[in-house]
C-alpha cells in the first residue's frame, strides 16, 4: 500500500517541478502506517515549514483515489484554516493525473469549505468537508478525522482552554466510523499541550 502512496507522492512532486525531499516520504509513511494498522491514531508533530501540511493534502487526496467511498473531516482552530485544508485536496484532485476520473460534472459541492468527488452512490456526507474545532459537527459521521492545528494561542493558552477544547476533541470518537483514522497534527502552545501523552 505504501507503495502507492509513495508514486502519487512522486508524481505530483514531479508536476511542480519538484523531488521529493526524504521527510516528505517519511511524514507519508507515518500516516499511511495510522491509516492502514490498529488503532488507527497518530500525532504528527515536525518542524515549522517542513511541509506536513503539504504531505496531509497529498495522503488524503490518495485516500480518496485509492478508496473513493472514504469520508474526511477537516478540523482546525477555525473553520478559515480547516478550508484552506481542503483547497488544497481540492486543488491537487484536479491537476493530479491519476484523479482525472474523479471530479464530478455536477460540482454543487465542490467549493472550499466541501467537495463530493465521483464514488459509490447512497453516501451522505461529502468526501471531505472542514470545520472548526468548535463548529456544528452533530450528525456527522466520518473514516478519516484530521485535526490540523487545533491546538493555537486561541484555543489553548489558558488551562480552562486547554480544558474545554480536550473535552471537544473526545466527541470526535462519536463521529468516527468504527475502523476509521484519527490523525492529528501541529505545535505545542503550552507545557501541559493536548498533545502531550503521559508516560
Amino acid at each position: 500500500m505504501l507503495t502507492e502512496f509513495y508514486k502519487f507522492l512522486d508524481e505530483w512532486n514531479r508536476i511542480l517541478g519538484f523531488k521529493t525531499p526524504a521527510h516528505h516520504r517519511e511524514i507519508m509513511r507515518f500516516l499511511v502506517d495510522a491509516w492502514g494498522a490498529p488503532p488507527h491514531r497518530g500525532l504528527l508533530m515536525a518542524f515549522r515549514h517542513s511541509g506536513k501540511s503539504t504531505v496531509l493534502g497529498i495522503f488524503a487526496a490518495c485516500v480518496l483515489y485509492l478508496r473513493p467511498e472514504t469520508r474526511i473531516l477537516i478540523l482546525s482552530a477555525e473553520s478559515v484554516l480547516a478550508s484552506r485544508m481542503v483547497s488544497h485536496i481540492k486543488h491537487i484532485l484536479e491537476n493530479h493525473p491519476f484523479c482525472a476520473d474523479m471530479i464530478p460534472e455536477n460540482k454543487k459541492e465542490w467549493a472550499s469549505g466541501r467537495i463530493t468527488i465521483k464514488r459509490p452512490i447512497g453516501i451522505r456526507e461529502p468526501s471531505v468537508i472542514c470545520q472548526g474545532v468548535y463548529g456544528n459537527i452533530t450528525g456527522m459521521r466520518a473514516d478519516l478525522i484530521i485535526c490540523d492545528d487545533v491546538e493555537v494561542p486561541n484555543t489553548a493558552n489558558t488551562a480552562q482552554k486547554r480544558e474545554n477544547l480536550r473535552e471537544r476533541l473526545r466527541e470526535l470518537d462519536f463521529i468516527l466510523s468504527p475502523s476509521g483514522t484519527m490523525i492529528y497534527i501541529g505545535t505545542p502552545h503550552a507545557y501541559d499541550t493536548i498533545y502531550r501523552v503521559s508516560s
